[in-house]
Order: C-alpha cells, then sequence, then structure tokens
C-alpha cells in the first residue's frame, strides 16, 4: 500500500514540477510581458524559437536519461 502511494505521490510531483518549469519558460519567453500585450513580430519570432530550443533541450533530457537506463 505505502509503494502505491509513493508512486502516486511522485507522480504528481513530476507532473507539478514539469508544469512549473513550462511555465517559467513561457514566462522567459515573453520577458514578463502579460498575455493581452501585442507582441511585434519580431518578439513573436523570437518567442517561437525559445519555445522549439527548450523543446529541444526537453526531449535531449529525456534521451540521455533513457540511455542510461540501458
Amino acid at each position: 500500500m505505502q509503494q502505491i502511494l509513493r508512486m502516486i505521490f511522485n507522480q504528481l510531483l513530476r507532473r507539478g514540477i514539469n508544469y512549473g518549469i513550462n511555465k517559467g519558460i513561457e514566462r522567459a519567453s515573453r520577458k514578463g510581458r502579460n498575455d493581452d500585450t501585442p507582441l511585434t513580430p519580431e518578439e513573436r519570432r523570437k518567442q517561437q524559437q525559445l519555445r522549439k530550443m527548450a523543446g529541444n533541450a526537453r526531449r535531449l533530457a529525456r534521451m540521455t536519461k533513457l540511455g542510461r537506463r540501458f
């Protein structure tokens, strides 16, 4: 029973941490702007580029974790 609760807790903790990391990346890509503030085309392009780089970093982290298991 304790192992099941620990697994559930770890899953919730992992999801919470990932949510926080994603929100932080989004906020950094907006440079602290509010959601309702319009972006210039250049700012929008930079924001998309930052999101793509963050996704690549996450993918690379997953790949390296997977490589260590086997």
